[in-house]
């Protein structure tokens, strides 16, 4: 991904935050991205750490924790410190219709075969 990329949808974040309500348009540039719709996805079956999403992301920590930073920016993630790990789960004030979406992408064919988008009972790897 190039940092380009990147910018721009931290520039998109920041208009969001610059006291634009959350529209669809700008739900679906943030889900765009395979690696930040599918965290949020797995997010949707409760909090997941850290480690379970570069394990299911397959990516190293540093790309996920800038994906999570665009997420938690755009007030659709939040986190959780426990002990020396930190949770990140949907956020618990999303406007119904996110929430209604979300539900939505999650009944698609593809999404129900994904074994990463199905609840966790702790971390599963050894973070």
């Amino acid at each position: 991904m190039s940092e380009l990329y990147i910018w721009i949808t931290v520039y998109i974040v920041r208009l969001i935050l610059n006291g634009e309500l959350m529209t669809p348009l700008h739900l679906m540039k943030l889900l765009a991205d395979d690696t930040r719709l599918t965290a949020i996805l797995m997010m949707k079956s409760g909090p997941r750490c850290v480690c379970d999403l570069m394990t299911a992301l397959d990516l190293s920590q540093p790309k996920v924790s800038r994906h999570l930073a665009i997420l938690r920016d755009a007030s659709l993630v939040e986190t959780e410190r426990r002990g020396q790990w930190v949770y990140y789960s949907l956020a618990t004030n999303l406007p119904e219709w996110v929430v209604n979406t979300i539900e939505l992408l999650l009944q698609s064919p593809a999404a129900q075969n994904d074994p990463r988008l199905h609840p966790l009972s702790s971390c599963q790897t050894e973070c």
